[in-house]
């Protein structure tokens, strides 16, 4: 099982258009094999900071997703709204 954390960081008052294209992109991914959970969280003390954890069940499941030629153009959409790249770590139990 992996788990994959993605921070990212919204430029302005961009929030309403992330949510939408991180939305469009979790449905997206809810179709993927291996694809387990996901959620989107946003700091506390920082509205513009997101933190989206996805859960898949391989490496290798996660690969075809990050691969995925529609999650690339979401992703892109995506970072035209940041302030900076997102920031991408896997974990593995």
């Amino acid at each position: 099982m992996v788990k994959v954390l993605l921070e990212r960081t919204i430029k302005g008052k961009h929030v309403s258009n992330i949510v939408r294209l991180l939305r469009q992109m979790r449905v997206l991914a809810m179709q993927q094999p291996g694809y387990i959970s996901g959620e989107t969280l946003h700091a506390v003390d920082d509205p513009n900071h997101y933190l989206v954890i996805s859960t898949w069940e391989s490496m290798e499941h996660w690969q075809a997703w990050y691969n995925n030629e529609e999650r690339r153009k979401l992703q892109a959409e995506i970072d035209r709204y940041l302030e900076s790249e997102t920031v991408m770590r896997l974990f593995t139990y």
